[in-house]
């Protein structure tokens, strides 16, 4: 106890079971091996073309196309099976001008854009999460997809998605006539869809984007779970899914916690349709958080740095979505795609799934004047971002591994080269303490090449960081990272 009291006295830096002098523990050689072994991470540099494209993003036209969403009065999936709805309104006349949205953007780009529905007939069945049945009878559902194909001829094979919902819901989720304008819910994420499109549509990227729009997400997430399991089926190189919903920004009077300067974004930890083997292995390493889904969060907060700044943040949230919600990126993280969800940070449940009306003074529904459009266009700005960055990067490293045959303190890291790569592929290490969400460490690669290609050995304990691997461009142009699988081999 004199010797610890002695220590404190003094200044000097203390352990559980002995002291060091200040001097000692100033000196160099007290660095951690993960401290030196890299740099910190430096923000990634702006790509002229990305940030000349962020500047053509529009809230006036943001504002029109959720006005004219708003006009179709209920845009209830369960709408598609009506004949007694007024012309021009319901889901599928919504559908209708949506497709004919990006038809018309096709045109300006020169027939860029390759524009059709994704139709099925969802059947009668159980409800979303156990509940009532919220399809009573065969139920056309249409998706709207625009895709943009990459310039570059092997590249183009990969995929990034943007995403939001076109349906509503009134209180009764089986109510097809009612008013439902669903402005904020999710109105805004259409727009998101079509601003994004107009916007990229104008430049090449090397890799293939698809904007969508889909139906059935409040009967049950039907029109996501039917394009998610087509993408699958059809062997599409999806990378990365950004679903929008309820990004409106709701303004509220009276509301002082709502943030216009963040967005929520939701990613799945451990993967759903994970075998239990798998699960054993991410829980035995605490690998919960370095599931794809969460490397393409962590990509975007690097985005929202190199293109925001302070101004605008998105704010990671290590959960899949929130309590007794759900999301139409759950549908793509279950067949086994990297997918997030951005929402506003402060959601008002008087202006979601409700009856339009006043009660008691207070005004109840999703209506046109509680979103904001400026918010929204921000939100969009940073969809565009991330999709313009990750289709310009050569795509993810595959088959990254850590060898783990040996106890020692190098952690030895091989991958292969990405699918369909574009060319000048530069591979990227980064790494983080344990206790941390986000990158804090980088090195180029081949600084520590291994004895064999596409591998590296580094003086760093994999016991106490997390590693990752992603590739970049000569411009820095970078690709979300990939963690690494732990091999005997």
């Amino acid at each position: 106890m004199t010797k610890l009291i002695g220590c404190l006295a003094a200044g000097i830096v203390l352990s559980s079971s002995f002291c060091l002098s200040a001097q000692q523990a100033s000196h160099p050689a007290d660095k951690l091996d993960f401290e030196v072994a890299g740099e910190h991470l430096k923000i990634d540099p702006v790509d002229p073309q990305i940030a000349a494209a962020l500047k053509q993003v529009s809230a006036e036209r943001i504002r029109a196309n959720i006005t004219r969403l708003v006009e179709f009065n209920n845009r209830s999936t369960l709408g598609s099976t009506e004949t007694d709805l007024k012309p021009g309104t319901g889901v599928l006349a919504a559908a209708d001008w949506i497709k004919a949205q990006f038809e018309s953007i096709g045109k300006e780009c020169g027939g860029c854009l390759d524009v059709s529905f994704d139709e099925s007939l969802e059947q009668p069945g159980q409800g979303f999460n156990g509940g009532p049945p919220r399809i009573l009878k065969p139920t056309l559902l249409r998706n709207v997809v625009a895709v943009m194909k990459g310039a570059d001829l092997i590249a183009a094979k990969r995929m990034y998605l943007v995403t939001g919902h076109y349906d509503t819901r009134e209180t009764d989720v089986l109510d097809t006539h009612d008013p439902a304008p669903g402005a904020n819910d999710d109105a805004s994420g259409t727009a998101v869809s079509l601003e994004a499109a107009r916007v990229l549509s104008k430049l090449k990227f090397p890799a293939t984007i698809v904007f969508v729009t889909v139906a059935g997400e409040e009967q049950g997430l039907n029109g996501s779970r039917h394009l998610a399991q087509r993408a699958r089926k059809e062997g599409w190189e999806l990378e990365g899914v950004l679903n929008n919903d309820i990004v409106g920004g709701d303004t509220t009077p009276g509301d002082m916690l709502q943030s216009k300067r963040r967005v929520r974004v939701f990613s799945e930890g451990i993967p759903a349709a994970a075998a239990p083997e798998q699960i054993r292995q991410i829980v035995n390493i605490g690998a919960e958080n370095e599931t794809p889904s969460r490397e393409l969060a962590r990509a975007i907060l690097a985005v929202g740095r190199t293109y925001f700044g302070t101004s605008f943040a998105p704010v990671m949230e290590l959960r899949l979505d929130r309590f007794l919600r759900g999301g139409d990126h759950r549908s793509f993280s279950e067949e086994g795609f990297a997918a997030v969800r951005f929402t506003e940070w402060r959601e008002n449940f008087d202006h979601q799934h409700q009856h339009v009306r006043v009660e008691n003074g207070k005004q109840y529904g999703d209506l046109l004047q509680f979103d904001d459009f400026n918010y929204i266009a921000q939100v969009a700005r940073l969809n565009l971002a991330t999709l313009a960055t990750l289709a310009s990067s050569p795509g993810v490293p595959q088959h990254v591994q850590v060898l783990t045959s040996n106890l020692d303190n190098d952690t030895i890291l091989r991958w292969d080269p990405p699918s369909n790569p574009t060319p000048s592929v530069k591979y990227q290490i980064v790494w983080r303490e344990t206790a941390a969400n986000d990158w804090q460490y980088g090195v180029d690669a081949a600084r520590y090449a291994g004895p064999e290609p596409n591998s590296a050995r580094m003086p760093v304990s994999k016991d106490n960081v997390f590693f990752g691997l992603r590739t970049c461009t000569k411009n820095g142009i970078c690709s979300q990272a990939v963690a690494p699988v732990p091999s005997r081999e």
